[in-house]
Formats: structure tokens, sequence, C-alpha cells
């Protein structure tokens, strides 16, 4: 791509100099940024970015970012500085999808209440786009992925199933436009609700849905708990398309790679629908959040996920571990 190209398209995501900037891209043009830390708060900072799940560069952009800021809402943090990851095939494809990409990430962003900082790109032969996110917590009002104590009720605030619903986009299925609109609902919404909702009752216990699936994601949270997760699959939300297209063979590589990993350490109770069970290691992007609640906080912590407009389905709970046992169980 020419450097004018580059300069025109990034000419408008950088806005004018915020005060929490002391040195960055604006003025002398740094390769790094420099910005007031808050007093008394934890740094977090993570890096994610994906190749697209929709079609629309746009959306692309927005679903991207918000899953690259997830990583800061699972414990509880705030976005505070975000720089753009992106890979282009700058001599194949026009450079206005690019612009589009980065419009939409910039669009989340700002929705996190976070700033753009820079960011790098490189030719490449395939699109790959997200963020490098530093946030903020405070130390005493974090959570991380091994808080789970037994009693706890897992709370999770997004659907799944959105894996199905990418490859079934991915291979222009009758309908396909309305399921990029579906995914574009849930993958693009920030899970700003639950890190609220982590800080504000001093929660302990949290992930995100993510490419290991629900089922790896919560089987890692129990194992580094010491507990293990009890799964009611009847009250998990799957897409009612996820199951219907799943039913005709629609399950993503990476999902299947998924449940032959975990299931060793799985245990299934009897008369279990084996569709369901499947898409419960469907690989997501951009996932809700499970949430460990002590349950003198469920009903609060529920009313205050409704309230943000998030899901707040309670799909299980964490029990007492047995020598040897699974950490996780489907019941």
């Amino acid at each position: 791509m020419a450097p004018g190209d580059l300069e025109r398209i990034l000419s408008g995501l950088v806005a004018g100099q915020d005060e929490r900037i002391l040195s960055g891209p604006r003025g002398g043009n740094e390769d790094a940024v420099v910005v007031r830390f808050p007093p008394g708060m934890a740094l977090v900072q993570t890096v994610d970015f994906l190749t697209p799940v929709v079609d629309d560069p746009y959306h692309f952009g927005q679903i991207a970012a918000a899953n690259s800021l997830s990583d800061v809402y699972a414990v509880g943090g705030e976005p505070l500085t975000a720089m753009n990851v992106c890979c282009f095939p700058a001599r194949s494809m026009p450079p206005e999808v690019l612009g589009a990409i980065l419009k939409g990430g910039l669009a989340k962003i700002h929705e996190a209440g976070a700033m753009l900082c820079g960011g790098h790109s490189v030719e490449d032969p395939e699109i790959k786009y997200g963020l490098s996110v530093s946030g903020v917590v405070h130390p005493d009002k974090m959570a991380t992925n091994r808080g789970l104590r037994v009693g706890d009720a897992l709370l999770l605030t997004k659907p799944i199933g959105t894996g199905v619903l990418a490859t079934a986009v991915k291979a222009g299925r009758p309908g396909a436009n309305k399921l990029e609109e579906l995914i574009l609902h849930w993958c693009a919404r920030l899970n700003r609700g639950g890190a609220a909702v982590i800080r504000e009752l001093g929660l302990r216990a949290s992930t995100d849905v993510t490419g290991f699936g629900l089922g790896g994601h919560l089987l890692e949270m129990a194992q580094s708990s010491g507990v293990c997760a009890e799964l009611d699959l009847a009250a998990v939300p799957f897409f009612p398309e996820a199951l219907e297209l799943a039913a005709l063979g629609l399950l993503p590589a990476g999902s299947v790679c998924n449940r032959n990993h975990y299931m060793s350490r799985v245990r299934l109770a009897p008369g279990l629908e084996d569709l369901r069970v499947a898409l419960a290691f469907d690989a997501q992007t951009s996932g809700g959040l499970i949430l460990g609640v002590p349950q003198d906080q469920l009903a609060q912590a529920q009313a205050m996920l409704q309230a943000s407009g998030d899901l707040s389905v309670c799909i299980g709970r964490a029990v007492e571990a047995q020598p040897g046992g699974p950490a996780l169980s489907l019941v």
C-alpha cells in the first residue's frame, strides 16, 4: 500500500489530543504512546486479532474490536488505550476496505471510552484485525478464572453458537444476511455490563467465552479454581438457528477439535442430546462472560445485567471436586 493511502486512511482515526495523552501519534508521530495512569489502579494488558467472521468490513471491525476489549472486561477492568493490529492484502484489495475495518474498530473503542493511540499494519494475503488493549482495574475489585467457589452460580451473558452461524455465513447459506445481522448484534456487543457487575459486587470469578467454547473455558475455570463446574445443558441459551444449522452438519472444524480435546475431562449425564453437547464446545467469537456469583448475590447480579441489556442466564453451579474426578459435568 502506498504511504499516501495509509496516511489518508489514518487521518480521521486518531482524534484531537486527549488530555490523558502526554506523548503519542499527534505532533511528533511517536511510535509509542505515553498516558497518565490513574493512581491506585493496576494495569491490564491484552492483545487479540482474528480473521473475518462476517462479510461487511465495518461490521468485522466492530466485532474484532469488541473481541479484543473483552479480556479487559473479563477481569472487571475498564479499557484505557487501544492500538490497531492489522494484516491486509494491499495489492489485491482496495484501501477503502481497510478504512472501513478500522472505522468499525474505532466505533467500539470510543463506545468503550478508550483512546486509539496508533497501531501497526503489515501486508498479508489474508485480512486479520484486532487490538492491543491496555486497561485499568482496582486491585481489590478484580476477578480471575481461578476464583470459583463451591456453591457459586454460573451466569452467562451472551447466547452460544456464533461459530456455527459464522460458518453458515462463509458458506453462503440461504438467509446468510440475517445470520450476519444476528452475529453483529451479539458479537459486537461490549461486555462492559458484566465488568460493572464484577466491580460493584466484588465478584472473584469470571472468564469470557471465545475460541475454546463454553465447555472449554468453563472447564479451565473450574480446574484453576479446584472445583467441578456443573453445567445444566438445558439452561444454556443456544441460538435456535445454530441448533438447526448444526443438525445439518455445519459444525466448524475448531468446534469439533474442542470437543475431541476436552471430552476426556468431562462427565456426561445419561440421556443428553448429542447436538447440544457438541454446541457446548462451539468456538465463539467475542462471546459473553461466565460470572461466578455467590448465591446471596445472584438476584442482584441478574438484575444489574438485565438493566444493562445483557443476558443473565444461570447455566449451572460450582460443586465440590471429587478426587480424580472431572472438572466439568454436563447434566
